[in-house]
């Protein structure tokens, strides 16, 4: 079955960076579009950023200019580096996939910017 594991969250100071990986399993990974998104306890869960099959990047406002998602496909990972991390990037981070019409989620992973 399709999994999406999620690894890299932890504490980090304001400033720093972090580099996230979700590992897939249960389905061709090279032929999907991935995505990252994140969630604060209070506020809906919001789109971060999305590689396609044949690597295009898209990111939001909120991360561009300070974020890279990146895809091995033989290692089927996807990956999240957020530089210039500040409290406001503070969330469980999730990696999702689109199969048909069905979304699969990892079960995420908690960034906290704090001093």
């Amino acid at each position: 079955q399709v999994q999406l594991v999620e690894s890299g969250g932890g504490l980090v100071q304001p400033g720093g960076s972090l580099r996230l990986s979700c590992a897939a399993s249960g389905f061709i990974f090279s032929t999907y579009a991935m995505h990252w998104y994140r969630q604060n306890p209070g506020n809906q869960r919001e789109w971060v950023a999305s590689i396609t099959r044949g690597h295009s990047t898209n990111y939001a406002n909120a991360v561009k200019g300070r974020c890279i998602i990146s895809r091995d496909n033989a290692k089927s990972t996807v990956d999240l580096q957020i530089t210039s991390l500040n409290p406001e990037d503070t969330a469980v981070y999730y990696c999702k996939t689109i199969i048909g019409s069905t979304e699969y989620w990892g079960q995420g992973t908690q960034v906290t910017v704090s001093s």
